[in-house]
């Protein structure tokens, strides 16, 4: 663990930033004294900034440019072109600094988690408050654990997870120390993924004060029961998936965003469905997840969709029209193009720091629509479809003018539509190697633009017809070599194909 602890201050910078109640951090470390609640919620406000960094950006597109809807154009200079073009190796340096920063907010989830029992043994003041934060802290550790393991270890539904070093290196206290003979090794999967339901469970019983309200900034039961039902279906856990999906939608707090309010979902981060969004504002940014796709004068890409993906959508989908958006002279190494770019993410003119649009958006972490979906996937799969048909013709119609009901004669029929679903509701939302990997299916990517064949001749070569094999390794990403080469516990723990 030697390398995860060298990154934790560079990664914490990265990753952090003000109070996001306008109040200064501070430089609380394991040396600074937390004597009361005040303290601690300062400490804690730093897991906040933490989580809306590894909620945005990178953390999102990388994945998403890997797989099988986007495609590179030879004018984007090679950036995420390792993922793109199938080149990641255990040196990216993505791939290592997702591994790092990700243990180095584990660390600071377990260094408050801590201090607040420290504080609860002294029996100091406000311990409902204290019990509040440390819930939020073991809500944080559990989605940075479940991530990390949703890329770095194979998949649960794939493998035996009971095998050993199929799981990630679990931490559960803050000890930074040159003491190689302390570092841990992989644990099982299913180590690994029960840590991260104690968490979750955890967190779920000590995050009550936390209003269950739309567009959240504080991890609320809703949110945590969101996240409960992610997890339980990347498990092929159906039966959770479906309870804890149903937990949220049934009480009505929430609704689907109507067809007139999607742009403003997307664009000013306001809508009836969201469960949880981590703060920002114009001083205290994420990263940016559209800036991959779309440039702030409108005239660029990295990456455009395929014409697979565009074909998706019927002439009545809504969506389509908010998340897409023609470019008409769209500037590849000089030539203008007629294209289609990612427009899900374009900026929210509130976060602007000045008249340009530096293309940040809140990043809406827990979404109902993801809630409907999971719980039409699970009523499928356990051969429930008159209601799971409800929840997929609900959603449909909260997006799709005119929509008539659809009728499904098998479970096999309703899950398929479901998939298709996913694709259309969730692009570019980080989701789409995670469906792969735990269905245990490959891709091939579309490689002609139907919409516009010119667009075929700027497109990177390698990775327009690119082909993931079902249950191809490259699905799971590699321990990095940097931490490997730290941790002598680690040898014969690489992932298979690395």
């Amino acid at each position: 663990m030697k390398k995860i602890y060298i990154f934790m201050l560079a990664a914490a910078a990265l990753l952090s930033a003000c109070s996001m109640d306008q109040e200064p951090y501070g430089s609380l470390s394991d040396k600074t004294a937390i004597q009361n609640s005040t303290d601690l919620g300062r400490f804690r406000n730093q897991l906040y900034a933490s989580l809306r960094g590894v909620t945005s950006g990178s953390w999102i597109y990388d994945s998403d440019l890997q797989m099988d809807e986007f495609h590179g154009l030879i004018s984007n200079g090679n950036r995420g072109g390792e993922f793109s073009n199938a080149l990641i190796t255990s040196s990216t340096s993505d791939i290592t600094s997702f591994y790092a920063s990700g243990y180095s907010v584990i660390a600071t989830a377990n260094e408050l988690l801590a201090k607040g029992q420290e504080l609860l043994d002294a029996k100091a003041d406000s311990a409902a408050q204290i019990q509040k934060y440390m819930g939020e802290a073991y809500f944080v550790r559990g989605y940075m654990y479940f991530w990390l393991a949703d890329h770095f270890c194979q998949p649960y539904t794939q493998i035996d997870p009971t095998k050993a070093a199929t799981g990630l290196q679990i931490t559960t206290t803050y000890n930074p120390t040159a003491d190689i003979s302390t570092y841990p090794s992989r644990s099982t999967l299913e180590e690994t993924y029960k840590l991260i339901e104690d968490d979750l469970n955890k967190a779920y019983e000590q995050v009550k004060a936390n209003p269950k309200e739309q567009n959240a900034a504080y991890v609320s039961q809703d949110a945590v029961a969101a996240l409960q039902a992610r997890v339980a279906l990347v498990k092929g856990d159906y039966q959770t998936a479906l309870a804890k999906a149903k937990e949220v939608i049934t009480p009505g707090r929430y609704t689907l965003t109507p067809i007139a309010g999607l742009t403003d979902l997307w664009t000013n981060d306001q809508g009836t469905e969201v469960i949880f969004r981590p703060f920002m504002s114009n001083t205290e940014l994420g990263g940016s997840t559209g800036a991959e796709y779309i440039s702030s004068d409108e005239s660029s890409a990295d990456y455009i969709p395929t014409f697979e993906v565009l074909s998706l959508y019927s002439e009545k989908d809504t969506r389509f029209n908010v998340f897409f958006k023609l470019y008409e002279n769209l500037d590849v190494e000089g030539t203008k193009y007629q294209a289609y770019v990612l427009n899900k993410f374009p900026g929210n003119p509130a976060l602007r720091t000045n008249t340009t649009n530096n293309i940040v958006n809140m990043s809406k972490m827990l979404r109902l629509s993801e809630l409907y979906l999971i719980a039409a996937e699970a009523d499928a799969h356990l051969n429930n479809v008159a209601e799971g048909s409800q929840y997929l013709n609900d959603l449909r119609k909260a997006r799709i003018t005119d929509y008539q009901a659809s009728t499904y004669t098998s479970a096999s029929v309703l899950l398929s539509a479901v998939l298709t679903e996913r694709r259309k509701e969730l692009i570019g939302e980080g989701l789409r190697m995670s469906d792969l990997r735990r269905l245990g299916q490959g891709f091939t990517r579309y490689a002609s633009h139907d919409e516009n064949h010119a667009l075929d001749n700027v497109v990177v070569v390698t990775g327009a017809a690119m082909t993931y094999a079902a249950n191809d390794y490259r699905l799971t990403w590699p321990i990095p070599k940097d931490e490997m080469d730290a941790n002598p516990n680690l040898k014969g723990q690489q992932n298979p194909g690395y």
